[in-house]
């Protein structure tokens, strides 16, 4: 059975949602815990995040864009709606090779230095700006993947991944 048919069997009866559940959990759970950092708090809005795709089910089209991409813009708003709600700062999980991916990509060169400004930098990247970065360099997800959580066109994923890091370049340069 495909997966439009599990959600279209689970749409007419909630326990055929187990199957959709147990495919995602880890991936869903490995996302918001990349952005919590807390094992308590991302098992909380993993399980919000699936009670709320059980619950809007009947409201899920397929319209090219896979059911995943669904689930990971539901659990991104209630990341976001965590934050909001508790006043936190949200994590960032940063990974040396991660960052000079990120340097090469933007053609920076990789030196300690600049790696340390890349730290700098995207500590100051408004939510939804680290975001993009988060799922571009951090989560190796094609612009494609990116568009479809997003809601946006690949290209919009593109041309806000690119923006971005010129905004992140800018804090790169370094005087001598």
């Amino acid at each position: 059975m495909d997966e439009l048919k599990h959600i279209e069997a689970a749409k007419k009866d909630p326990r055929q949602f187990r199957y959709l559940y147990d495919k995602y959990y880890k991936e869903i759970f490995l996302f918001v815990n990349r952005r919590t950092d807390d094992e308590h708090i991302t098992a909380d809005i993993t399980q919000t995040v699936f009670l709320k795709a059980l619950q809007n089910l009947k409201n899920y089209e397929y319209r090219g864009i896979p059911f995943s991409a669904w689930l990971y813009r539901i659990a991104g708003n209630e990341v976001m709606q965590h934050f909001r709600d508790n006043s936190k700062v949200r994590t960032v999980c940063l990974e040396t090779g991660d960052v000079d991916e990120m340097l090469e990509e933007n053609n920076s060169g990789i030196d300690p230095e600049k790696r340390e400004q890349v730290f700098a930098a995207i500590k100051k990247l408004a939510p939804p700006d680290l975001e993009m970065i988060e799922m571009r360099f951090f989560e190796k997800r094609s612009f494609k993947e990116i568009a479809d959580i997003k809601g946006i066109t690949e290209n919009n994923a593109k041309v806000k991944t690119y923006r971005i890091l010129e905004k992140m370049k800018k804090h790169l340069t370094v005087e001598v």
